[in-house]
Order: C-alpha cells, then structure tokens, then sequence
C-alpha cells in the first residue's frame, strides 16, 4: 500500500476508520530522512495499516494540533482517536509493537 500524505483538508476523514501509522517529519530533519524508508518498508508489509505522512513544516497546524515536539513523531489512530505515540527513530519492530 502506497503512503498518503497527509494535510488539514484530509486528516480526520483518512484516519477516522480502522488503524493509521502517521509520521509527522520534516525534509531537514536527519533522523526523519532515516525514519523514512522503515515506514515505506512497513506500509508494504502490513497493507491492513494506512500509513501516512505529515510533513510539519507544509502543515503546522496539524503539528500544533497534536502537539509535535519532535521529530520524527510517530503516532498510531484507531477510529480517528490516538491510541499510541513514539518520539525519535523507531525500527520495524518497534513501529508493529506500536500498531497492534
């Protein structure tokens, strides 16, 4: 499954049903660039997640809105409700740990 990106106009309705992974980053951001290609290679093997992509800087106030700190913040929904968050680079395990 392809990653969405994500913005104000699409957030609440992408997310609201089933379970979402949505990594908030930035194009500067080190970490985030080394974060990238884990959640690329998770939304391939576990096509049953949506897995989007805020980038902070094009969409700040979804930043505000869930008080993004850091980056790379992951965060998981279910049913358009935040169930889970990690801050920091995560590796696949960490990233299934997060979305079961």
């Amino acid at each position: 499954m392809s990653v969405i990106e994500l913005t104000e106009e699409n957030f609440d309705e992408t997310v609201e049903n089933g379970t979402s992974l949505v990594d908030f980053w930035a194009a500067w951001c080190g970490p985030c660039k080394m974060q990238s290609p884990i959640v690329d290679a998770f939304a391939e093997k576990h096509p049953e997640v949506k897995v989007c992509k805020v980038n902070v800087d094009e969409q700040p106030a979804l930043a505000m809105r869930f008080e993004i700190m850091s980056i790379p913040t992951l965060m998981v929904f279910r049913g358009g409700q935040s169930v889970n968050k990690t801050v920091g680079l995560s590796d696949m395990a960490e990233i299934e740990e997060m979305c079961r």
